[in-house]
């Protein structure tokens, strides 16, 4: 039902701009209003999310490991640089492979669980498919807001605007020429939204909040898509149109027809959503405590800058010194067995 619910939404969504620009006469509202103001939000609603995420305190190093932490005898136990760093360098090229690749979601396994001869057997093996695609997702939708700032620039700069051109139209398939990323895109998010409906442990856990970005998304994407291969929209006028918004000489030329607002009304739609949602994780990956500090909470002590400088660590010797003779009375084991003699006994 939660799927149900946000295609539902995001249909409604697509009614807005489709009976509002002609019957209502809001050409300017759909093109010049929501826009601004949907770029306005999501640009201080970032900009709110990661400073308020740098100012939380990390009283501890809890980076997430999975290899072998430095040893005595390195001969012995070779450290994983990688999974289990402790220096910044290591922890650097750790956030470059997590960031570039998603090295975390490549070694992503799968458990199954099988009947045996005597006993139930589980199983792990290697599982990419996720890995796969989420990376043809993430990099396609780059791709493909990295090639439009040619409506918002000009003259448009071969790098790296006409570059991605050429290398994402290569095939030279159609007129005008497929995008690779395009495909991309769209095969993602309904690999995607595909795995959360289909495998019944994620789609018990999958909410709205789960499902309604990616069907934006996916609805994003063909509207993009029916403009530039079935409408074939005045690319000059809407050019016009982007231009005037980055200049503020707003201006809405006739030739844009309601395919281009529907479009530009659901990116409007994901501009304000994002800073709100879980797609924050774009930034939140450089921040996470989890990815970015190095691994070596047994190699140095950390002190916390903030603590009160007036009130004395207490170690377990002076506790158990303190509090022994209770202690000896509870049944706890004692360091020190004669911390749980009174005071008078021993003077005694």
């Amino acid at each position: 039902m939660n799927a149900l619910y946000s295609l539902l939404f995001v249909f409604l969504l697509v009614l807005i701009p489709l009976f509002g620009v002609d019957a209502a006469h809001m050409r300017t509202f759909f093109g010049v209003c929501i826009p601004t103001t949907a770029f306005i939000i999501f640009v201080l609603g970032f900009i709110y999310k990661v400073v308020t995420w740098g100012r939380s305190a990390v009283p501890f190093r809890i980076p997430t490991t999975g290899g072998q932490f430095q040893s005595f005898d390195p001969e012995l136990f070779k450290q994983n640089k990688l999974d289990c760093p402790q220096t910044g360098a290591q922890t650097f090229f750790r956030m470059v492979l997590e960031i570039f690749a998603f090295r975390s979601l490549f070694r992503n396994t799968s458990v199954s669980l099988y009947e045996g001869k005597d006993y139930p057997v589980v199983a792990y093996k290697s599982s990419k498919w996720l890995w796969l695609f989420a990376i043809t997702f993430h990099y396609s939708f780059f791709i493909i807001a990295l090639r439009h700032l040619r409506l918002f620039l000009e003259p448009i700069p071969f790098l790296p605007v006409g570059a991605l051109e050429f290398v994402d139209g290569i095939l030279q398939i159609g007129a005008p020429v497929m995008y690779l990323s395009d495909l991309g895109l769209v095969a993602g998010v309904l690999l995607l939204l595909s795995r959360r409906l289909i495998l019944p442990r994620i789609n018990y856990i999958s909410y709205v909040s789960d499902y309604f970005p990616l069907f934006l998304i996916l609805s994003i994407a063909l509207s993009g898509i029916y403009m530039r291969y079935y409408a074939k929209v005045d690319v000059i006028a809407i050019k016009e149109l982007t231009m005037g918004l980055v200049t503020f000489h707003y201006v809405v030329p006739e030739a844009i027809t309601v395919s281009f607002f529907i479009h530009v009304f659901l990116v409007s739609v994901l501009m304000i959503y994002f800073p709100f949602s879980k797609l924050m994780h774009m930034p939140g990956v450089f921040l996470s405590p989890t990815r970015n500090l190095p691994n070596d909470s047994r190699a140095k002590h950390h002190v916390n800058p903030w603590n009160d400088p007036n009130i004395k660590a207490h170690p377990y010797a002076e506790y158990e010194e303190e509090f022994g003779v209770p202690m000896a009375e509870a049944g706890l084991p004692l360091d020190n067995p004669a911390n749980g003699v009174p005071h008078d006994e021993t003077k005694a």
